[in-house]
């Protein structure tokens, strides 16, 4: 790959450079390339050195994990110094700027793009030449509200760097996967720990792990059936159907394996029949209470049944458990940890975010008759489609521990899932089914993504009046840009336009209200009093004659014409209330995509400033799901849910009141939802301002403790979420902090 540098000055006006790389790297499957290990490194190539000097080093990365730290070295002809290493904590698919100095002419420069095995591809590399006047300014500005700005200017050059250079290696937010392992999760798994959970067991079930094997490469059926036979649990049963494999050494492994250990129980099909009737022939064999799920080249974490069964005690009356998961290569490098929601059934419906590690009710499997011909490639979505159907929600629990290491090699879907393109089409049919017999005109297609779908859900004849509620205060030019992007590039048009006047001056703001009345294009209502988010808001809704009222910021811009047609479909749905929309900042980075409850205290946004294209935290960023909450920049729900839970809260006047409102929603029973293909702009604080004055620093402090008192231990876990990952960071990165340590 070649870049073209943007420094001026250099030996030619840009010097071309390419990416050489020489260790751990490989192309990759989905991305550029692949880092096998946890050093690849890059030499970037290029005519001549460059000169000696201050630089601007931008850096994009977008990699199939949320964040990469990436390092930058130096070499001046005495080899590489790790001390001077440059890091650079790039969040994927977000351009990162790093002033940096060359104290002489390097004669190589080192890339290493990332520390753990993942894609990825290097999207941009740029070195921008900088006159020490103009690198003191931007230093300066960096370390504004951190140092006191008069002492940074009495500073030289030297111990100005110093500290400019604190910022970025004392407050790199992310770890890696490795120091997870390391840092977080291993500190928890101690024996002593595991057997006095293993002591306090109530209920000790007999699970028995299905098993399905064709052709498998030898030793990687070995590590499997071993990892079984490793459990810290030991009331286990492990039952193996292989599908009429024509690898002999495959069978002579499997019989050894039966032979010599009582637990494993051997079907040997003289028939290839696929994966679905070979399930079956393994679930022929259970004798235990509750059936997990492993594939043939998969491998279980040593306490992963253990794990299980706490939680099968800590939660009797549930049927259906899943845990988190990671990928392993090979060599056994962990890698790419999914961080799951608890049960999330709108993502469920986008695609199969459960996958493994499934532990389900014998009964309940053989009840719904247990796997299906028909979709192989995806018998797993299908067989847990189905079984959701027979569940409550507090019958389906999350364990939210890494238990199951999904196998990435050449040919798995866990590499890429354009590896076996028939799954997607298995998938699609497994939900279309499932539909299908629930009576609904409910319309489910491919999305873009490999094994991810869009279910569109049916609409009301007529189509339901949408009431949307736009308060204002001025703003004339932000309001026209919203009402008009509304009105002509919305294709949904049952809609009536409120807008709520909080006590405007502006004379062209006055006109248009004038103007919109007398064209019909809105009704105006006046609020006289001071600034009160939620009030205003509420009497907009005792205004509104939809059935479905939506909470519309006058900084909004409409970007695809769908937009409504789809928050109407899910907020037409008895069991969803709220529905919020995927927001852009006007320079197409991610505003909002979700509120995640306990970042930074009260809650946060999912992926904010996230490139627009990304697809987000294991494709979060691109599927419908359910979210705790959303926000009321763009907010439908029905008017009679609004009014059913008595409305946003005047208390909170500006802040939090949307969060408090959607948490009040589910109290009540409901779900919210957050939709990608619902697409609008987000002028954010171009109206309003920042939080800059004592007075708003305290209203603000004030609304922190209200939804503190008021929600408490609810801000803490957020069940769309998962305790491993940041609750300081927006960006899905990992908890540096042991968030789970397993109790009896």
């Amino acid at each position: 790959m070649t870049f073209f540098s943007e420094a001026q000055g250099w030996l030619s006006p840009k010097i071309q450079f390419r990416l050489l790389p020489k260790k751990e790297l490989q192309t990759g499957q989905s991305l550029d390339w692949a880092s096998t290990g946890y050093d690849p490194t890059f030499h970037l190539k290029h005519r001549g050195a460059a000169p000696k000097g201050w630089y601007m080093v931008s850096l994009r990365i977008t990699a199939s994990v949320p964040r990469v730290t990436a390092k930058l070295y130096a070499d001046y002809g005495e080899g590489i110094d790790e001390k001077q290493a440059l890091q650079f904590s790039v969040k994927s698919g977000t351009l990162f700027k790093r002033v940096c100095l060359f104290q002489d002419r390097p004669v190589r420069l080192r890339l290493d793009p990332c520390q753990q095995p993942c894609e990825f591809t290097v999207e941009h590399l740029a070195f921008t030449k900088l006159t020490e006047r103009r690198a003191r300014a931007l230093m300066q500005k960096k370390l504004q509200g951190r140092r006191n700005l008069g002492a940074l200017s009495s500073l030289d050059s030297s111990p100005l760097l110093e500290q400019y250079n604190q910022c970025f290696d004392h407050n790199l937010s992310a770890i890696t996967y490795a120091q997870w392992m390391s840092q977080v999760e291993a500190p928890t798994l101690d024996s002593s720990s595991l057997e006095a959970i293993y002591r306090k067991l109530a209920n000790k079930p007999l699970i028995s792990v299905l098993l399905t094997t064709y052709n498998t490469e030898p030793e990687l059926l070995r590590q499997c059936i071993e990892s079984v036979q490793g459990q810290r649990y030991p009331h286990w049963q492990l039952c193996i159907a292989d599908d009429a494999s024509s690898h002999e050494p495959v069978r002579e492994l499997l019989r050894e394996f039966a032979e010599t250990d009582k637990r494993i129980r051997l079907v040997l099909r003289e028939k290839n029949g696929h994966i679905s009737q070979a399930s079956n022939s393994a679930l022929e064999l259970v004798n235990g209470e509750f059936v997990a799920l492993l594939d043939h080249d998969d491998l279980l974490a040593p306490h992963a049944l253990l794990m299980m069964v706490k939680a099968i005690n800590d939660a009797p009356e549930a049927q259906f458990f899943y845990s988190d998961e990671d990928k392993i290569d090979e060599h056994n490098q962990r890698s790419e940890p999914h961080f799951k929601s608890s049960w999330n059934r709108d993502l469920f419906y986008s695609h199969n975010y459960i996958t493994h590690l499934a532990v389900i009710q014998t009964e309940l499997v053989r009840r719904i008759g247990g796997f299906r011909a028909g979709v192989e490639g995806s018998q797993d979505y299908d067989l847990f489609l189905r079984a959701i159907g027979h569940l409550g929600n507090r019958q389906i629990v999350h364990v939210p521990h890494v238990l199951y290491h999904w196998r990435a090699i050449n040919g798995s879907t866990a590499l890429s899932a354009s590896q076996k393109g028939y799954t997607s089409k298995a998938g699609l049919k497994a939900l279309r089914d499932y539909f299908n017999s629930t009576n609904l005109e409910i319309e489910v297609t491919p999305h873009r993504l490999n094994n991810c779908y869009q279910v569109r859900w049916p609409l009301a004849e007529p189509s339901p009046l949408v009431s949307l509620i736009i308060p204002t205060r001025d703003g004339y030019e932000l309001l026209k840009q919203c009402i008009s992007s509304i009105r002509n590039k919305t294709r949904y048009s049952a809609f009536e336009i409120l807008v709520i006047n909080n006590q405007s001056q502006c004379p062209k703001t006055l006109a248009y209200f004038r103007e919109l009345e007398q064209t019909g294009q809105a009704r105006v209502v006046d609020f006289d009093d001071e600034f009160n988010f939620s009030a205003i808001n509420n009497l907009g809704v005792a205004h509104a004659r939809g059935q479905i009222v939506g909470l519309i910021n006058n900084d909004i811009e409409v970007i695809n014409p769908d937009w409504l047609d789809e928050m109407v479909r899910h907020a037409s749905r008895p069991d969803v209330g709220c529905v919020g929309a995927k927001l852009f900042y006007p320079d197409g980075r991610i505003q909002h995509a979700g509120v995640v409850l306990g970042i930074g205290g009260v809650a946060g946004h999912a992926h904010k400033y996230f490139a627009g294209h990304h697809n987000g935290y294991h494709s979060r960023l691109s599927l419908v799901q359910n979210y705790s909450a959303v926000t009321a920049a763009a907010l439908l729900v029905r008017k009679s849910v609004y009014l059913e839970v008595g409305g946003l809260e005047p208390l909170l006047k500006v802040a939090f009141n949307d969060v408090d409102f959607c948490l009040k929603v589910r109290e009540a029973g409901y779900r919210n939802v957050w939709t990608p293909f619902a697409e609008l702009y987000h002028h954010e604080s171009v109206s309003r301002g920042f939080e800059d004055t004592p007075e708003k620093q305290a209203r603000f402090s004030n609304e922190i403790r209200w939804m503190e008192k008021r929600w408490g231990e609810v801000l803490k876990s957020d069940p769309c979420y998962n305790p491993n990952l940041s609750l300081t960071h927006e960006d899905f990165s990992y908890n540096t902090e042991p968030a789970l340590t397993p109790s009896p």
